[in-house]
């Protein structure tokens, strides 16, 4: 499998996953406000501190975006393209927005797809410099006890999100129903995945996250070669397979040239690139 080698030194730990009591998220985004500022009101409203929210469309003006890129300097592996401004309204096709707190502030990590007057287009959404041309209607899955913290990763020499719980919180058993989880470096996701739901005793469930993969080989023999992606799981499962259980994730990927490609993804063969941020709700049954 393709690997690439950052850095700093490499943590033993490749994945980390923690157990939150989770309660649904379904709340609009008022017209006027940034984009990072709207969510965090409607988290702040359900008395939640983390979790994830998922947008199906919905209109952003001003809207201001990044893509993957090389990096020039030696402290990173990779790094972002200039900022994009795309003239008029931008309508947000699909987007998955990653919700913890930087800085003792609530602090988003969004990837998506949306059509500009250019066309169509894919990336990491600046939430503070999007503002919110009309109500957009967002649901997901929100956490009173436990976020994603950015803090500093020695490994890639990123800030990166974590999941942590908030402190005092009371321990959740072993085989809680939802995880926030990270995958680090040189792991196939699809194989993390079903490591972090094993260990959790979780044998069917959805899948809801954003990173970045070392190229992306898919299921139909199609590949990307870019070293650095922004990826959006846009249909995550774990289901079962001959009895085993198995990762089945349908994702939307840009890379480093503005090539979108979308579909489901080889299992053991997609390695993260910095980081994967997800999660995991289980199913019944």
């Amino acid at each position: 499998m393709r690997r690439i080698e950052h850095p700093g030194p490499a943590d033993s730990e490749r994945m980390t996953a923690i157990a939150g009591s989770a309660v649904p998220l379904r709340f609009v985004l008022e017209p006027g406000l940034a984009v990072d500022a709207a969510i965090a009101a409607g988290l702040t409203r359900a008395g939640c501190i983390g979790g994830f929210v998922e947008f199906r469309g919905g209109r952003c003006e001003p809207f201001r975006y990044v893509m993957p890129a090389a990096s020039s300097d030696p402290r990173y592996v990779a790094w972002y393209s200039e900022t994009f401004e795309p003239v008029g309204p931008v309508n947000v096709e699909r987007a998955c927005a990653i919700i913890g707190v930087r800085d003792g502030k609530i602090f988003l990590h969004c990837h998506g797809i949306w059509e500009t007057s250019e066309g169509k287009r894919m990336g990491h959404m600046l939430a503070p410099l999007c503002r919110v041309a009309e109500t957009i209607e967002v649901s997901g899955i929100g956490f009173k006890d436990a976020t994603f913290e950015a803090m500093p990763d020695m490994e890639t020499n990123f800030t990166l999100f974590e999941p942590v719980r908030s402190v005092g919180s009371r321990p959740l058993n072993m085989n809680a129903q939802v995880l926030l989880a990270r995958i680090r470096p040189n792991q196939d996701i699809s194989i993390a995945i079903e490591g972090i739901c094993l260990q959790h005793g979780i044998e069917r469930a959805k899948v809801y996250g954003i990173g970045s993969l070392n190229g992306v080989h898919f299921s139909d023999g199609s590949q990307l070669e870019s070293h650095a992606t922004e990826v959006l799981i846009h249909d995550g499962r774990l289901e079962d397979e001959d009895g085993q259980a198995r990762a089945r994730l349908a994702i939307d990927v840009v890379d480093m040239n503005g090539v979108i490609a979308s579909g489901v993804i080889n299992r053991g063969d997609n390695p993260v690139c910095v980081t994967f941020e997800l999660v995991i709700k289980a199913l019944g049954g």
